[in-house]
């Protein structure tokens, strides 16, 4: 069953934003870890790869779902989650009783029925599990109050359907409340070209204007002889490149050749960037997911313990991103039997996990179960 919002007793206050239209303002103090408020989904898709792992209705994730007695590919929780999600769910159940398994709309077109269904225009929100794996989209109304900013005052979890907004900083009556619309990960021209491209504005934080983390984040290596200035531009174009490439090849590539991709650009990119460079530190992630696709888990490891560090630097604290990072890891250690190792990362990303999810999240009774039964 799903969840109501949340009650918001006077905490916060919907107000103009001076050049960014509607937000939200805090009316008292909130401490770090503090939900500030939660939120069901207006509407919801789950994708379709976790189709039958995970409830179609709530995305609760568990063994034993039953399917639709109609199509036999839409699995829920039991018959009360079937009927909450009938409503939406009979938009598509002739169809997939027609085309069967070729039945495969995208996400986007699926999500887009369901809200033209209810009648509204909102923004979308991406629902993710612990390891930052992608599990469906859905519609927030009362989330997508809040602005962007590079530098945010709150982080967005999920707990099944319901969006929870939690503090990760402490917050002032008066603050406006900011969330990231986009990865932090990166420079403020990307981050920039990003928001232009997706959201049609640039960001105007104090990270933005003053642009203090980008040296760091655009590390050039240590050489007696150092590039010059336009070899090092070249290099950053030649970085983008390289991940937009990736990212259309994943379509069509196989593993062996993604992962050639991967370690060829690392070769290039690293007789000028340092290792913490973060268009290094992309295509080690990369690297790292097509290690993990094809079990390898001794060098999904080598790439994760050269990203951990220069991401605790890079990103905000309690940033998802980092506690995925350290789950990946503690599970990995766990993997090849160095315990020692493998607790010690899982305690760090239950660390984070619990100012961003809140202690009571399903996520993290999940993690201390795996670290009992080891």
């Amino acid at each position: 069953m799903r969840a109501e919002a949340a009650p918001q007793p006077g905490g916060l206050e919907r107000f103009a934003s001076a050049g960014k239209g509607r937000g939200l303002r805090a009316r008292r103090r909130y401490a770090l870890g503090e939900l500030l408020f939660s939120c069901p989904a207006y509407a919801a898709v789950l994708t379709v790869s976790e189709r039958g792992g995970h409830c179609d209705g709530c995305f609760a994730r568990k063994e034993g779902l039953s399917k639709c007695g109609r199509c036999k590919q839409a699995f829920y929780c039991n018959v009360e989650c079937q009927k909450e999600d009938w409503p939406m769910h009979k938009l598509e159940c002739s169809a997939m009783c027609v085309f069967g398994q070729n039945w495969n709309p995208s996400e986007t077109v699926r999500l887009t029925a369901r809200i033209l269904a209810k009648q509204v225009n909102c923004n979308g929100f991406t629902i993710e599990d612990e390891e930052l794996s992608h599990l469906g989209s859905a519609i927030f109304p009362d989330v997508a109050l809040m602005n962007h900013s590079c530098c945010p005052n709150v982080i967005v979890t999920y707990k099944g359907t319901l969006a929870e907004v939690r503090a990760v900083k402490e917050i002032e009556p008066g603050e406006e409340i900011f969330t990231s619309y986009i990865d932090l990960l990166y420079p403020t021209e990307d981050r920039n070209d990003r928001l232009r491209d997706s959201y049609f504005f640039n960001c105007d934080c104090r990270e933005c204007i003053t642009k203090e983390k980008d040296k760091e984040k655009l590390e050039i290596r240590k050489l007696n002889d150092p590039p010059s200035a336009e070899a090092v531009w070249d290099m950053i174009k030649y970085a983008r490149n390289v991940i937009e490439e990736f990212r259309r090849a994943k379509h069509y590539k196989s593993p062996t050749e993604l992962l050639e991709i991967c370690e060829l650009s690392l070769d290039k990119m690293g007789a000028v960037f340092e290792d913490s460079n973060v268009y290094m530190l992309h295509m080690m992630y990369q690297a790292m997911g097509v290690c993990l696709y094809m079990q390898d888990w001794e060098g999904a490891l080598r790439y994760g313990q050269k990203i951990i560090r220069p991401y605790s630097k890079h990103y905000p604290s309690h940033s998802l991103n980092v506690a995925s990072m350290w789950l990946k890891l503690g599970r990995l250690y766990m993997a090849l039997e160095n315990r020692t190792a493998g607790v010690k990362a899982l305690k760090r990303a239950i660390g984070i996990m619990e100012v961003a999810h809140g202690k009571d999240h399903p996520y993290i009774s999940e993690i201390k179960q795996e670290l009992e039964e080891h």
